[in-house]
């Protein structure tokens, strides 16, 4: 009763009652395990896989399998910690020295910028504790069985200067490549925006000959608005592309 009548004063007399603050809920720590590409300053992207472990030679390693209905994650990393299968954060390759742990996930600790380097190289295949929006911990695996690489033909769409979007036989995958990816041109030279001028280096079939790099790959798509066709050398499952080749006409 008192505090009723309390209550009852205070709103008599025109005195506001405050209420109690509201925060916003904290999401769950969550992990996701797949290959993390690089999508912008301090960002990845990774498309969750359903993992199993398989035991080679006194190491743990990972199968990496599609999980149907997945969607891709993005998420910044400036300040998660990484956690490499190498024995030094700097290499590109473990060199026959492996640092894992039980679970076959990497230990040597390293830091953000180390995971910017990898990422430069390619896809980092990695279990990933996430919070709203943020990796906690990015632990580097070693994969088993790597997907076998396969060629099509079907058309481009510039997504960034590391992404395109690939469409063939009714389906679409968004593709990551880094500096070691090939480009085949059609054109006189590499700068050249997307089939400029005369097939000067196009082959019976229509596709170029002449070779050039990534970063011609993305100065060149930055001039088409439209998907443009191609032939290309890509990696179903890990989403990496390889090569690509300009394709002149229908051919």
């Amino acid at each position: 009763m008192l505090v009723r009548a309390t209550v009852a004063t205070l709103a008599a007399s025109g005195l506001a009652i405050a209420a109690p603050a509201l925060t916003a809920p904290v999401e769950a720590a969550r992990v996701v395990y797949g290959y993390a590409w690089a999508d912008g300053t301090g960002h990845l992207r990774i498309v969750p896989k359903s993992p199993a472990k398989v035991t080679r030679q006194r190491h743990v390693l990972y199968k990496l399998a599609a999980l149907s209905g997945a969607k891709e994650v993005r998420l910044g990393y400036t300040g998660a910690a990484y956690r490499r299968v190498t024995v030094a954060c700097a290499l590109k390759e473990t060199e026959g020295q492996v640092a894992t742990d039980a679970d076959g996930l990497g230990r040597t600790p390293c830091k953000a910028s180390d995971l910017t380097d990898s990422l430069g190289r390619g896809a980092v295949p990695a279990r990933i504790e996430y919070q709203d929006g943020q990796a906690v911990k990015v632990s580097e695996l070693l994969i088993a069985d790597w997907p076998d690489p396969r060629s099509a033909r079907g058309t481009i769409k510039r997504i960034n200067d590391t992404t395109v979007l690939f469409a063939t036989g009714g389906k679409k995958i968004k593709l990551g490549y880094t500096y070691s990816t090939s480009f085949h041109r059609t054109t006189a030279r590499c700068r050249d925006g997307w089939l400029a001028g005369e097939p000067v280096n196009a082959d019976r079939n229509g596709l170029g000959t002449k070779h050039c790099v990534s970063t011609d790959l993305s100065r060149a798509l930055r001039t088409t608005r439209y998907p443009v066709l191609v032939k290309v050398d890509y990696t179903p499952g890990m989403d990496a592309l390889n090569e690509v080749w300009e394709v002149y006409g229908d051919a």
